[in-house]
């Protein structure tokens, strides 16, 4: 009896692993490619978090040449009052800081 089986390349055996790790590579590279979307949405996000939060500190106050009428023009729209946001289901959605 020999062992000549052993040492004999087995193709069938080593195309079945480059099969599998070809699979496993697309795998990681859709989940790769799934993290990086993520993290270009969590990037955007907070590009524009840093701006409105940049705005509502940095915003200039408004002079007294304009009068009431600047301010009562300021409380009516809705865009330029910060918004609160919270992490409870208790609150209604839409409440501002001025609600």
């Amino acid at each position: 009896m020999t062992f000549d089986f052993l040492f004999r390349p087995n193709h069938t055996a080593y195309l079945r692993r480059a099969a599998a790790l070809l699979e496993e590579a697309q795998m990681a590279r859709i989940e790769h490619q799934a993290a990086a979307e993520h993290h270009s949405a969590l990037a955007r996000m907070y590009a524009e978090r840093v701006r409105r939060l940049e705005n509502e500190l940095y915003r200039q106050p408004q002079s007294a040449a304009h009068g009431a009428a600047g301010l009562a023009a300021e409380a009516g729209s809705a865009d330029e009052r910060p918004q609160l946001y919270s992490l409870d289901g208790s609150r209604k959605p839409g409440l501002t800081s001025a609600s």
